[in-house]
């Protein structure tokens, strides 16, 4: 039994099923694996999806990494919960990014999806109540798992429940587009946690007031602004294979200035409005004409959905346009990568003079703080209003409404015209800001809060 207990749709590893029948595992990252690395291994259990046949092949055969507990979901419930409702109607409301005119239409197809939904939350709470030392600390992590809480008071009221949401949090008008019972099972299942926590104050915020017509609940509302952690990013910045892909791009953007995004291909983003902006730049500033490098990381992201395929293409295309236009034998004014190249993203992080992050809304954008960490002659960050990480970096950002294309393009001439040590005294402000609260304590602060 273990006395404290995360829960999230991926979990810490995953396995590769090789075409001898073998398994790989492969170790993930992120701020959950390095917080929970704060527990004791003994004491301590993460349970999450069975993703892949690798994954379902190692439940079968009872393998598994100690303190890691994998549930084999029917791929067809998976398929609709994951896709079906988290990834197509949840994160589409919290975002804002129906096409409302369109969509959403919740039809009865919507309600078979829905069911599986709440099938796969209820996996989890009867996993994690089966597991749970009495009194224990149970961790639920994002939308994916918003029906948990609930479930899980219902079958061990002696828990303490903490969920977190890593998105923003849909406003009431746009939350009240689910249908009257989904909403109010939506908002049910969250409240059943004893805290609930966000990463900044206007999206818990959000929450409160979508919950205030649900009445009082027992659940407080916390705001814990997940940070970077300094040391272990510029030390994966640092290693041999980062540093032969510094050297690359080196040779390909030679001694021009360099405009850096590293985003998944996520219609949030707001990738095509930068890539916008970066034409205007082009066509009003002539005299940044083979002065300047726009490195755009744009990794696929969901492409079993068609409108992020569309999008992936949407992306890829415009950028071939810009370099057909103003592009020159000896000048590509943007290098895109669509490649899930992580090494790629490290040394674009360091050659970067400016940073544009532009998303019109998100939950944190830990990509706007990892960048001035690691940026080897500084960078100056020009950041949208939509980005969680707004609030605590705009006073050293050149903030940008996410909208306004010609806003952007003059905060870019601005931010490559910053004079050396104005750029490096911001960005050693926003290192300092963004490393204010790393993973370890992100996720002790939340548990220690809990437990209290």
């Amino acid at each position: 039994m273990a006395t404290v207990l995360v829960a999230s749709n991926r979990g810490p590893v995953s396995y590769v099923l090789g075409d001898d029948g073998s398994l790989d595992a492969r170790r993930g990252g992120g701020g959950l694996v390095s917080g929970l690395s704060a527990v004791s291994a003994q004491e301590s259990l993460w349970v999450c999806a069975a993703l892949g046949e690798g994954d379902r092949e190692a439940v079968r055969r009872g393998i598994g990494e100690p303190g890691v507990r994998m549930l084999e979901i029917a791929p067809e419930v998976y398929a609709d919960a994951y896709n079906g409702i988290a990834n197509s109607v949840l994160w589409f409301l919290h975002h804002h990014l129906y096409d409302v005119p369109r969509e959403p239409v919740f039809d009865a197809g919507f309600r078979r999806r829905w069911e599986s939904y709440r099938a796969y939350n209820r996996a989890f709470a009867e996993a994690l109540a089966a597991e749970a030392d009495h009194g224990a600390a149970v961790l639920v992590q994002d939308y994916h798992l918003a029906l948990v809480p609930g479930q899980l008071r219902a079958l061990r009221p002696d828990l303490r429940i903490a969920h977190f949401t890593h998105t923003p949090w849909a406003s009431p008008a746009y939350l009240r587009m689910l249908p009257d019972d989904i909403r109010e099972e939506l908002l049910a299942g969250m409240l059943g946690a004893d805290q609930l926590g966000f990463h900044t104050r206007e999206w818990a915020s959000a929450f409160t007031e979508c919950a205030a017509p649900a009445g009082p609940g027992r659940s407080r509302v916390e705001v814990y602004p997940l940070g970077v952690d300094a040391d272990e990013l510029r030390s994966l910045a640092h290693r041999p294979e980062v540093d032969e892909k510094l050297a690359r791009l080196r040779d390909e953007v030679g001694d021009r200035r360099t405009i850096v995004r590293v985003d998944r291909t996520e219609l949030s983003k707001n990738i095509l409005r930068g890539l916008l902006a970066y034409r205007e730049l082009l066509t009003t500033r002539p005299e940044w004409h083979d002065r300047v490098v726009h490195l755009a990381s744009a990794y696929p992201s969901r492409q079993d959905l068609a409108v992020y395929r569309a999008y992936t293409t949407a992306v890829s295309d415009l950028a071939e346009e810009i370099n057909a236009e103003f592009g020159t034998p000896d000048w590509q004014p943007v290098l895109v990568s669509v490649q899930d190249d992580f090494p790629r993203s490290l040394a674009a992080y360091r050659l970067a003079d400016v940073a544009l992050v532009n998303p019109v809304r998100d939950g944190m954008n830990l990509v706007a703080k990892e960048i001035p960490v690691v940026s080897e002659s500084g960078c100056a960050l020009v950041l949208s209003t939509g980005a969680g990480a707004y609030d605590e970096l705009k006073d050293d950002a050149l903030t940008v409404n996410p909208f306004d294309v010609s806003q952007t393009a003059e905060a870019l001439h601005t931010a490559l015209s910053m004079p050396p040590a104005d750029r490096t005294d911001r960005t050693k402000r926003l290192a300092a800001t963004a490393t204010a609260l790393p993973p370890q304590r992100w996720f002790l602060n939340q548990l220690d809060a809990l437990r209290s």
